[in-house]
């Protein structure tokens, strides 16, 4: 382990954790917030830790895939308990674990809360809780890449394969770092067409631009006690459609950017994404259709909760905790499967489900005829099988975290729905279960216990595991 490298890494990590604390502190002036002090005083602490780290700049420059793993995990860590320090200190959260919940929770996307009234938050520390939603949605190394060349270009490589989400990652370009500026671009643009759109639809810039950032992350965090009910039909119809853009594989925009239109419209992974997305909308609008009195709202509120769930977002319509057993079923299925690889969404990913279904048709037809030679393909090219094997070894080390994560959760004594579910939506990053922690209740019911497995569990979904597993393991800390 190169500590030198990575203790200089981090430092950078704060310097840019202290500069983005003096957003806030911003909004804080211009509403005349008081809580902005301690945005402030986090912002300087940090910024002050973070430049001494980086003052000597490391002779030894080796990094390996070891190195990337920590690294990454050790960020998203570091940056959580810094980010918890305004919140607690001001006694918005007095509670530091409920206050470390919140912006784990923020920065993995998951938009679980511990808070029953959100509209008593100032404005500056809702517009962090949205702001964190946002740069956790494409990533936090990879911001720092598209600004800084920290390391080497191996070394970009593991960073960004450590945390990007999906079995696999590749460039869009030669160059990594010009890849990392190239999603952030299109991110950026997005985000801001989701902005004008919503500033159109009648919201004021402060509620447009946290809905806007909260959804680009697909993090969830609102700012309303009601979730999303009480913005208008076309504010739904806006959010319900970029909730579905964000979760696609970004790989697309950037192919029917550069004109390449038949092969972005030949990746099997948002085919089925949209497929997927298309019929439990579907279904899901038929069997609520008697609740809801007319087709169209039954497709509005199916199609946001279905896109909600899907990408992981998190917002909410509609209590779902009332919908019939079938379309309940439906909503925990699909917090299994998560959007696109390539995606600000969460869960196991579409791409993932081809591989296991494509590996069980494989190993049908094997039993059929011993002597013919299958190989499992998508979009036309052969998956390797390193992927394969990561993917299978990824689905092994899930089901044991998630089993273990519920027998813990099941200790606090509340029904199996409330404690299945919350497991499988902090892993998933998805925010609201069923249950006690369904979309109009929240995880402030939980044990101190439960909530600290839940935050290692956000963490884990959101940096797909192996990132935070491997800091348990003592070769990895060798030099």
């Amino acid at each position: 382990m190169n500590y030198r490298i990575l203790i200089n890494i981090l430092g950078w990590v704060m310097n840019f954790e202290a500069l983005f604390l003096l957003l806030p502190c911003i909004v804080a002036l211009v509403y005349q917030e008081p809580e902005g002090w301690y945005f402030l005083a986090t912002a300087v602490a940090t910024g002050l830790v973070g430049i001494g780290l980086t003052i000597k700049k490391p002779k030894n420059n080796q990094f390996h895939a070891r190195e990337g793993f920590v690294l990454v995990a050790l960020s998203w860590i570091l940056i959580s308990l810094i980010s918890a320090i305004p919140l607690c200190v001001s006694g918005r959260i007095p509670n530091y674990i409920d206050a470390l919940f919140e912006m784990v929770s923020g920065f993995t996307t998951t938009g679980a809360s511990i808070l029953p009234a959100v509209e008593e938050l100032p404005n500056c520390m809702n517009f962090w809780r949205c702001f964190s939603n946002w740069i956790g949605g494409m990533g936090v190394i990879v911001f720092i890449l598209t600004i800084l060349p920290l390391t080497g270009s191996n070394a970009n490589m593991y960073l960004m394969r450590a945390e990007s989400p999906g079995p696999s990652f590749g460039k869009l370009v030669p160059k990594l770092k010009k890849t990392a500026m190239i999603l952030y671009i299109m991110y950026i643009g997005l985000t801001l067409l989701q902005l004008i759109l919503l500033l159109f639809g009648g919201l004021d810039l402060f509620d447009a631009l946290c809905v806007s950032i909260a959804t680009a992350g697909t993090g969830g965090f609102g700012i309303k006690n009601d979730g999303f009910s009480g913005y208008s039909s076309y504010v739904q119809i806006v959010v319900t459609v970029f909730m579905f853009l964000f979760g696609v594989n970004f790989k697309f925009y950037f192919l029917l950017i550069m004109r390449k239109f038949k092969e972005a419209f030949s990746i099997e992974e948002v085919r089925w994404y949209a497929i997927l997305y298309a019929l439990a909308t579907i279904l899901i609008a038929i069997d609520i259709f008697h609740l809801m009195g007319g087709i169209g709202e039954s497709l509005k509120h199916s199609a946001f909760q279905v896109a909600t769930v899907m990408t992981t977002t998190g917002f909410a319509t509609t209590d779902f905790n009332q919908w019939p057993v079938f379309s309940q079923t439906i909503m925990v299925l699909l917090m299994f499967v998560g959007a696109c690889a390539g995606s600000t969404g969460g869960g196991m990913k579409i791409s993932r489900f081809i591989i296991y279904i494509k590996s069980a048709l494989k190993e049908v037809a094997t039993l059929l005829h011993p002597n013919s030679v299958k190989k499992i393909k998508m979009d036309g090219k052969v998956v390797d099988h390193e992927t394969i094997r990561t993917a299978n070894i990824y689905l092994i080390t899930y089901i044991l975290l998630v089993s273990a994560s519920i027998l813990i959760v099941s200790l606090d004594g509340f029904d199996l729905v409330t404690t299945v579910t919350s497991v499988i939506a902090t892993f998933n990053n998805i925010g609201p279960g069923l249950g006690v922690v369904g979309p109009m209740g929240n995880y402030s019911s939980l044990s101190i216990l439960s909530k600290l497995v839940l935050i290692f569990d956000m963490l884990v979904g959101r940096l797909e595991i192996f990132p935070m597993i491997v800091l348990f393991f003592r070769d990895t800390w060798k030099r």
